[in-house]
């Protein structure tokens, strides 16, 4: 095959990739930090709604626990019929893919997102049917709880004190279109539990003496929120156009060999990144007048001490060497997508200063055509 041809053949390929990508159904997963915090009840809330709208909806899977509230809600919704299966002596129910498939509505509901199948099933686990469903061009509202992920395993094992066997890949996550995080405080689930809406009455004491303690619920409930937070910011970064998207603050702090400005230009940016919850670059351009060999001792190690204290103060230290300072320091602003240059307040008089240095003379000509702010720190 020539070389052409085959450009040609993985042109068309990728091509067929964006056409099936495109026709690839949506993914919406609502998180939870445990059970019984109600992802079911709101999945099934959502059918209702999407029914009423007119949307082909069928569920797929549902595990209502038998909690009263829950299983209220099935009524009136269709049903997609289990695959019985028989093993090791046992009569088992299963999702049936094939039917879902073969039926194809708008809208599948699929609980339990972690859940293992029974072997001889098609696919070792339920994330792989959802994704067999969402390649089909089935949308697909799924529930999982936030000890199931993959990447937060040993976290969360060592949250819980129990081995979390049913894992879900990172990856799906990344698929998911929407990503609803069904939120209680500790005080909330803890009530859920005593009114017997989450277990049986009889098991409720023991719940709370191992999985559901505040402490726990409260870890819990942080990596829950915090892991639907870097959904969200990394959908913003992939969907919002550069041009219009609101850029979180970023700031670099640039700094010489002159000590004591750049201890106040390292504290003073720390404050503002501090007072942002930003990250910071302190960013040193070594011309080739203040190479290690042309400047003193104690001003290197000055030098040394700021990088370090930068460094305890939580900035990124970056060391250039270049005679083209001005270009260096945008450069980097605009690679690091920096909102704020910090320097230092110069030891003459501004104006003079703007005309006579052709490094800051040149700086703030650049700046004026960016959205970058200057601020000059005294």
């Amino acid at each position: 095959m020539s070389v052409k041809q085959e450009h040609k053949d993985e042109s068309v390929k990728d091509f067929i990739e964006l056409v099936k990508r495109s026709r690839r159904g949506k993914l919406k997963v609502y998180i939870g930090m445990s059970a019984g915090v109600g992802k079911s009840y709101r999945m099934l809330q959502e059918a209702h709604a999407l029914l009423r709208n007119g949307i082909d909806i069928q569920i797929g899977y549902i595990e209502t626990h038998m909690r009263a509230e829950t299983h209220a809600l099935l009524g009136g919704l269709p049903l997609i019929p289990r695959r019985k299966i028989f093993y090791k002596g046992k009569e088992l129910d299963e999702m049936d893919v094939q039917a879902v498939l073969s039926r194809h509505p708008e809208v599948v509901v699929v609980d339990e997102l972690a859940h293992t199948n029974i072997e001889g099933s098609k696919n070792i686990k339920r994330w792989q049917d959802v994704v067999d469903i969402l390649d089909a061009g089935i949308s697909v509202i799924t529930a999982v709880n936030i000890q199931h992920l993959e990447s937060l395993n040993e976290e969360v094992e060592g949250i819980t004190g129990t081995p979390i066997t049913e894992r879900i890949p990172d990856k799906i996550l990344e698929l998911a279109d929407e990503i609803v995080n069904i939120d209680l405080t500790a005080d909330e689930l803890i009530a859920r539990l005593r009114d017997g809406k989450i277990y049986d009455k009889s098991k409720v004491e023991l719940a709370l003496r191992n999985f559901f303690r505040s402490e726990k619920i409260l870890q819990l409930r942080e990596l829950a929120l915090k892991e639907v937070a870097h959904h969200l910011e990394r959908k913003i970064e992939i969907e919002v156009p550069k041009q219009i998207k609101l850029r979180p603050e970023r700031f670099l702090a640039c700094i010489s060999s002159n000590h004591d400005t750049a201890k106040v230009v390292i504290r003073k940016t720390a404050r503002l990144a501090s007072y942002y919850r930003s990250p910071w670059i302190v960013l040193y351009v070594q011309s080739s007048h203040e190479s290690l060999d042309k400047i003193k001792l104690d001003k290197q190690r000055h030098l040394i001490n700021n990088f370090k204290l930068a460094t305890e103060l939580g900035a990124e230290v970056l060391k250039i060497k270049s005679d083209m300072i001005t270009q260096t320091i945008m450069r980097i602003a605009e690679e690091r997508e920096i909102t704020t240059i910090c320097i230092g307040k110069p030891h003459v008089n501004l104006f003079q200063l703007i005309l006579r240095t052709t490094i800051f003379n040149q700086l703030l000509t650049k700046i004026a055509t960016t959205e970058t702010d200057l601020v000059i720190l005294s």
